[in-house]
């Protein structure tokens, strides 16, 4: 690789790991580790196939920013009101929902790290407000360095972790026990739950795009299709390993030892520990912790920013021609605005914990065809130059992404409806 390549894709590399981080939270830390629990290695196919399907929907987010310059809000504006007020819905119904997820899961984490076993609303407000005072400098470069770094030590603690449990722990099959069935209302409600966000949400595609147009802000560089490409799939591709990872995890560590899921926040979080600690030892515990809170961190970090930024985007494209609006003023508003929405929500909840998370996945899954169709239209329209648009290859896949979607989708409803 030439020195003039190597400063190219350092020029791009951001927004692709900043994806990861988002991705790396609730999907990864609480479902796939639930899915190998629960079910052993029985749902690898589904982790898989989501990752594989979803790839070139999420793909078209940083693909859209570098051939046109704007944002995926733009685009669905630019393509009809239609598409841009199901965006707008879609992000307004799950946005607390999902700011909830991970916050709660990131509150009960810093309770097992400090040792201060607070209520979770209590740890969830000192996270919100500590992630509000270092966004509302409002500068992309403070979080792409900040997720550089997390990534890194959470990429090496799980696979060292995943590597040590097959030499510590193995792995044997177990007839005797039978794993829950897949087919049922329960197994397909949890089904279509760990795949809405493998490895993350498709309206994920727009925050990506947000994230490229500012890195080539930056940076003042606008990168080759291949160095953009390069960013997404090593964060693409690294989360759908880790995926693979925590459901391998949570198979040789707690399949088949009588140990439920936790149904609070609290309780998994000293499992999700539990599960690190057998694999390597006591000595590890403050290692991990320390790793499983910073990842966690990132996400909520990264979500606590996203939404007010798309939102800021939203309000862009729906306000009337020659209005002016302080971009900065309304994203620091709405940076309290959303977390605030965020404690309400979990306030009302408590600490129903997997019904929350339940909740958010299924409803990213349940619009995910809809999303999907509309990303695959977004990347062929007129303003994307023919050599930006997917080659055959994504073309197809792209369409086979949207029918399976589309059929899983639809089986959730039929179980749903019938049983």
């Amino acid at each position: 690789m030439s020195k003039a390549t190597l400063q190219g894709v350092k020029n791009t590399l951001g927004p692709g790991l900043i994806m990861a981080a988002a991705a790396i939270g609730v999907s990864h830390l609480v479902q796939s580790t639930r899915a190998g629990a629960e079910f052993g290695f029985a749902l690898v196919w589904a982790v898989v196939l989501a990752n594989i399907f979803k790839y070139p929907f999420l793909e078209y987010g940083p693909r859209y920013a570098l051939a046109t310059g704007k944002n995926m809000v733009e685009g669905y504006a630019r393509m009809g009101k239609w598409a841009l007020w199901i965006f707008i819905v879609f992000t307004v119904c799950t946005m607390f929902a999902v700011h909830a997820a991970v916050t709660m899961v990131t509150a009960s984490l810093a309770g097992n790290l400090t040792g201060l076993h607070l209520p979770v609303i209590a740890w969830s407000s000192l996270i919100l407000f500590v992630s509000i005072l270092y966004l509302v400098r409002n500068t992309y470069a403070l979080l792409d360095k900040a997720i550089k770094v997390l990534m890194v030590i959470l990429a090496f603690s799980t696979i060292a972790a995943m590597v040590l449990a097959f030499l510590n722990v193995g792995y044997e099959a177990k007839p005797d026990i039978l794993a829950p069935e897949v087919w049922t209302v329960s197994g397909v409600a949890f089904l279509i739950a760990l795949m809405g966000w493998m490895p993350i949400p498709i309206d994920a595609a727009a925050w990506q795009s947000i994230w490229s147009v500012e890195r080539m802000k930056q940076t003042g560089y606008k990168p080759k299709l291949k160095e953009v490409l390069f960013d997404f799939n090593l964060g693409y591709i690294g989360a759908a390993l880790i995926a693979l990872a925590f459901l391998t995890l949570g198979a040789l560590v707690m399949y088949g030892s009588g140990e439920d899921f936790a149904t609070s926040a609290a309780g998994f979080s000293n499992q999700f520990i539990h599960l690190y600690t057998t694999a390597l030892g006591d000595w590890a515990y403050f290692i991990i912790i320390i790793c499983a809170f910073t990842t966690m961190l990132s996400t909520t970090l990264t979500v606590t920013d996203t939404y007010p930024r798309v939102l800021t985007k939203i309000v862009e494209n729906v306000q009337q021609p020659g209005s002016k609006t302080d971009i900065k003023a309304l994203y620091a508003y709405l940076l309290v605005g959303v977390s605030a929405g965020t404690l309400v929500l979990l306030m009302i909840l408590g600490d129903r914990f997997r019904f929350l998370i339940d909740l958010a996945t299924t409803l990213s899954f349940l619009a995910a065809p809809v999303l999907a169709f509309m990303n695959h239209k977004l990347i062929h329209q007129p303003e994307v130059p023919v050599q930006y648009q997917p080659g055959r290859w994504l073309y197809w896949l792209s369409f086979s992404g949207i029918i399976f979607l589309t059929i899983f989708a639809l089986i959730y409803l039929y179980w749903m409806i019938l049983y």
